[in-house]
């Protein structure tokens, strides 16, 4: 195997926090068993609200803890190891919408550096990708229409429908106290020097090993606005033994993809050049509209990303 090789400690210029790259404390090594016990998937639940509501975002002016995170590169692999503590203000936890308190994570995430965009994969029970701060991006819910995962309708966490308890980070707590994104990481955003008039700094990495940026790029010279291609459905919910009322974004089945809409592909993505690949490459951006973080991967999700089965079929609270 070759040698590790760690990536520089970046420090963040809004908040004068460094990121500390702990790569011998951490055990950042070659045979390292992927650690992402905490990201147990939770069990479905039931709800009948049927409208989207404005979403009540908690201020973000608490402190999370200690940030860990440890970026290496060994081979033909990126391995990104954390605590998932954000170095960034986060809102209060608990909350009335979620019960669950931060705490310190075991993550050991791999993804190839030389990933190979093929057909478009569903995440399934992945999670999409892990920010450079090390926490996670885990875009669905454990939300659906009557607790019927079959009916195919399934909250969307930005709808407002369900109160989720996010903070101003598009962030909330699982109850293994896993903090992770549910869009726009905006507190990282403002560490790293993000701005409407540049293109994006690199925000993360997609579990199948493509980079993540945030809502900006260069584009023929110009920094321009990379939109969704993903549409609101016009009408009505068919009803019958699914939710009735409007297409409006309260269910994640509310929305469809039309090619061409929006400068983005049906994974939120598309082939750019930044700073880390001035030659060009294939890259997903999170968008202010959905799917805000991808729901698919052009490529092949490492399974360090995979989600876990509850411990002992345990009910876990709001995720």
């Amino acid at each position: 195997m070759s040698k590790l090789v760690p990536s520089k400690t970046r420090k963040f210029p809004s908040t004068n926090l460094r990121v500390t790259l702990l790569v011998a404390a951490m055990g950042l090594a070659a045979g390292l068993p992927h650690l992402v016990d905490a990201q147990q998937r939770p069990p479905v639940r039931a709800h009948t609200a049927t409208d989207a509501q404005p979403l009540r975002l908690l201020a973000a002016n608490s402190a999370a803890g200690t940030a860990q995170v440890a970026v290496g590169v060994q081979g033909s692999t990126r391995v990104i190891q954390s605590n998932g503590i954000p170095s960034h203000r986060v809102g209060r936890f608990p909350n009335s919408g979620n019960p669950n308190r931060i705490s310190a994570q075991s993550y050991s995430f791999q993804m190839t550096t030389n990933p190979r965009q093929g057909q478009a994969r569903r995440q399934g029970r992945f999670l999409f990708g892990v920010a450079v701060n090390g926490v996670p991006f885990d875009p669905g819910t454990a939300e659906v229409w009557k607790g019927n995962r079959q009916s195919g309708w399934n909250y969307e966490a930005l709808g407002g429908a369900i109160p989720l308890g996010l903070d101003a980070n598009y962030a909330h707590v699982q109850p293994t106290g896993a903090y992770h994104y549910h869009g726009l990481p905006i507190g990282l955003m403002q560490q790293l020097g993000w701005s409407s008039t540049k293109a994006s700094p690199l925000i993360g990495w997609a579990a199948d090993g493509f980079p993540i940026y945030a809502m900006t790029a260069q584009v023929g010279g110009s920094v321009v606005k990379m939109t969704s291609s993903y549409q609101l459905k016009s009408g009505n919910r068919p009803g019958g033994s699914g939710p009735t009322g409007s297409y409006d974004g309260t269910f994640t089945q509310d929305y469809q993809y039309v090619a061409g809409s929006g400068s983005l592909d049906a994974c939120n993505g598309a082939v750019v050049r930044t700073a880390e690949f001035p030659e060009g490459t294939y890259a997903y951006f999170i968008t202010d509209s959905f799917p805000v973080i991808p729901r698919c991967h052009v490529g092949q999700a490492d399974r360090s990303f995979a989600k876990q089965r509850p411990i002992g079929g345990a009910r876990p609270r709001r995720p």
